[in-house]
């Protein structure tokens, strides 16, 4: 892990971004529709941490993005090119526009100068959304990815975030997928290879200390 002083340079708030991946409703929450999914990142604490960073984020000046997975009523647009896509249109709970499912879930608040961003199609939280654009225009050059799941949107986004040059930070306790082990294990072995692993406290202090 890097040193505060290395992690501080890194987290420069203004050319910092707190994305937040599937933080919704519908898939971290009580009636989610991957019940093992919500529990873990509940469990784990990692849904409170998350919380913990949107609010210092806040409270710094550091902008914050909330990438969200939807679809609409009729499906029209959505994917069906992988089992994962064809099990979604059968679960109990769907990710509908417009829904309390694709809604932020508590204790994760979202501020006035937030963006929420919105996607009907594939994996990743950033490629073919408006991710990207928004944080050049925001001047980004660190991104601190957090989130579910572990298994597939995380990695999709950190990805897909260092294939477009911007420096990814991941607090390691605030990710959670399942089965529980397998995000270190994801982590240690594969995100750790192109992104800066550290941990909440870790980013809390950073902010904590360019408070405005």
């Amino acid at each position: 892990m890097p040193s505060f002083e290395q992690l501080g340079e890194l987290l420069d708030p203004v050319g910092t971004v707190l994305l937040t991946v599937e933080c919704q409703q519908g898939v971290v929450g009580p009636d989610s529709a991957l019940p093992e999914l919500a529990r873990e990142a509940r469990s784990s604490g990692a849904l409170a941490r998350i919380a913990r960073l949107v609010d210092a984020a806040h409270e710094s000046g550091t902008q914050v993005i909330h990438a969200v997975a939807e679809r609409r009523p009729d499906g029209r647009g959505a994917n069906r090119n992988a089992r994962l896509f064809r099990a979604a249109e059968r679960l109990p709970v769907r990710q509908l526009t417009g829904t309390a499912a694709v809604r932020i879930a508590p204790p994760v608040e979202v501020a006035e100068e937030d963006f929420v961003v919105r996607r009907l199609h594939g994996l990743s939280p950033i490629s073919g959304t408006d991710v990207d654009p928004l944080l050049r225009n925001l001047g980004c050059r660190t991104l601190v990815v957090t989130g579910v799941s572990a298994n597939i949107a995380v990695p999709n986004a950190v990805f897909d975030a260092v294939n477009r040059g911007y420096i990814v930070v991941v607090p390691a306790d605030a990710v959670a997928g399942v089965p529980s082990e397998y995000t270190p294990a994801m982590i240690r072995n594969t995100l750790a290879l192109v992104a800066t692993i550290t941990t909440t406290d870790d980013v809390l202090a950073c902010l904590e200390r360019r408070r405005r």
